[in-house]
């Protein structure tokens, strides 16, 4: 139930971002959203509670759902954030995301390696790919609107987490950003 929830919130958010961000009078960043799939993937994976099956199908449906809300190409993204999740859980006991500083490099480090993934993947298939200078600066901008949003959006996934948490203890735990 977690982590569907986590996926409806997700989905949400790609909705309303996807209708609200090209209207908000943004001079450098107005047509690049946050990667909301990149730091879902990556919160699933570092909370993964019993194994990384559940996580990594949770962040795979996040994908899949912002593939077909953004235009990309099938299973794209779904694709990039299964990996990111994957990552994710293989650094989960070896990083504390606390505090805004911190949540804010995860939210960077999850679409950069999004970012990245899809490049590789894009280059790998034949797709289509722009000069360097134009994906780097692709990067920079992605990178720069998930720092901006990416801690709002993992606040919201830690009260999910607080929502569903059995005792008290855990419910602080989770709203703290400590690891299940």
């Amino acid at each position: 139930m977690r982590s569907a929830s986590i996926v409806l919130l997700a989905y949400a958010l790609l909705l309303a971002l996807g209708v609200v961000w090209p209207a908000l009078p943004l001079p450098v960043v107005g047509d690049t959203p946050p990667d909301v799939a990149a730091v879902t993937a990556g919160y699933l994976g570092l909370t993964a509670r019993r194994g990384a099956a559940g996580a990594v199908a949770a962040a795979v449906i996040t994908g899949y759902l912002a593939d077909l809300l953004s235009g990309a190409p099938r299973g794209l993204l779904a694709l990039t954030a299964g990996l990111v999740c994957v990552t994710a859980i293989g650094v989960q006991r070896r990083i504390l995301v606390r505090g805004w500083a911190l949540t804010a490099g995860f939210a960077v480090a999850a679409a950069t390696l999004a970012f990245l993934a899809g490049l590789l993947i894009r280059l790998l298939g034949g797709g289509p790919a722009a000069g360097v200078g134009t994906e780097v600066w692709g990067l920079f901008r992605v990178a720069l609107t998930t720092a901006l949003l990416g801690p709002v959006i993992i606040r919201l996934y830690r009260r999910v987490d607080a929502a569903f948490a059995r005792t008290h203890r855990e419910r602080d735990h989770a709203l703290e950003g400590l690891a299940p």
